[in-house]
Parts: structure tokens; C-alpha cells; sequence
């Protein structure tokens, strides 16, 4: 039997009302994804950003007030395509979180040390952040 599911076609995260500038500038400047269109009537509500050319997407909603009581665990991880890449990304995440101000994660895996995640042989290399919202992210080669 072949697979009848073959990828994800994006996730969704939820930030506070008031606040998708911040993801704009979050997701598209520090992470690098594409911004793309989202449905006109809707263009308040979500940011909608392209994982490179992989036709997989990052939807960004505005939550509700539970939604931002506890941090979770529950996460996406973002693969990248090479070591160095991986690095290059963790000192830009760490750069913006040392920097600051509205749009900076809330938390952020140092270059050079140990990252926040379990380890063993099972895991990637990887790091993980929080984004402005409290959205955990890892990410991985």
C-alpha cells in the first residue's frame, strides 16, 4: 500500500491579537521565509509564509488569551539543508534574541553551546527558540 500522506502542506501557529507585524518581521527577516498572499478577507488574521520552494507552508493565526497561558512543548521543527547553514541560522536567531525589541524570541539556544532539547544518539543536530509569541521551534539538519 503506497503512503496516502506524502508531506505537510503547512502548519499553523498562533500569536497574540495586535501582533502579525511582529511575525511578519519574525518569520520573513530573521528566518528568511517567503511572505505569500492570504485570503483578502482575512489579511488582518493570518501571515502565510513559503518554506523555500518546497510548496510547504507556515501559517501564522492570531490565538486566543489560553492560548499564551503555559509554554509547550508542542513544536515545529524546520529542517535546513547543510551543517553550516544550520549554524548560520542559530547565530541570526541568537543575534535577534541578544538585539531585542517586539519581534525578538523570547528565548534562544546560544551559538556554541549545548542546545535546550533532550539528547542521544536519536537526535539531529539541532537547536531550538522561542518566538516572540512563545512558539517553541527547533531546527534541524
Amino acid at each position: 500500500m503506497s503512503a496516502i500522506i506524502t508531506g505537510l502542506h503547512h502548519i499553523n501557529l498562533v500569536v497574540p491579537p495586535g501582533t502579525l507585524p511582529l511575525a511578519r518581521d519574525f518569520y520573513g527577516a530573521t528566518l528568511g521565509l517567503t511572505p505569500r498572499a492570504v485570503p483578502h478577507l482575512q489579511r488582518d488574521t493570518l501571515a502565510w509564509f513559503d518554506i523555500g520552494a518546497s510548496g510547504q507552508q507556515v501559517h501564522v493565526a492570531i490565538g486566543t488569551p489560553h492560548d499564551f497561558l503555559h509554554p509547550s512543548s508542542r513544536h515545529v521543527c524546520f529542517r535546513v539543508a547543510q551543517a553550516e547553514q544550520l549554524l548560520a541560522l542559530r547565530q541570526k536567531v541568537w543575534d535577534h534574541f541578544q538585539r531585542g525589541g517586539e519581534a525578538a524570541p523570547t528565548e534562544a539556544d546560544r551559538p556554541g553551546s549545548k542546545n535546550s532539547g533532550a539528547e542521544g544518539v536519536e537526535y539531529p543536530t539541532r537547536f531550538f527558540a522561542r518566538d516572540f509569541a512563545g512558539n517553541r521551534l527547533e531546527f534541524s539538519v
